[in-house]
């Protein structure tokens, strides 16, 4: 089935649907991390809905984490964002002025807790 645009002049016709703005997030390591790789790809564009745990579980798979082995994101340097936030607040709470989102990712020894 093949679909075709209302007929009519351009200003005529509905708008078509816009896609929601993805979040461009970068992901990078906490400068004093030791015990956890560096992330190969650092960027990510990412759903507005996603929420960070999802985006977690991902990390996690792409730095080949055990799971005994834990680590946080911590959103502009400094917040411990809820699990539960999605992109879209946590890139309007926290985003950069160059547009980007920056998590910082470490393990519990890097805070040296």
């Amino acid at each position: 089935s093949t679909r075709s645009l209302p007929e009519g002049p351009p200003s005529a016709r509905p708008p078509l649907p816009q896609p929601l703005h993805a979040p461009q997030v970068v992901v990078e390591r906490y400068p004093k991390e030791q015990n956890l790789p560096p992330l190969p790809r650092p960027k990510f564009l990412v759903s507005q809905e996603l929420p960070l745990s999802q985006l977690a579980a991902t990390l996690r798979s792409r730095l080949c984490l055990a799971s005994s082995q834990s680590f946080y994101l911590l959103a502009g340097g400094r917040a411990l964002p809820a699990a539960t936030a999605t992109m879209q607040e946590l890139y309007r709470e926290h985003r950069d002025e160059d547009g980007f989102l920056y998590l910082t990712y470490a393990s519990q020894e890097a805070f040296g807790c």
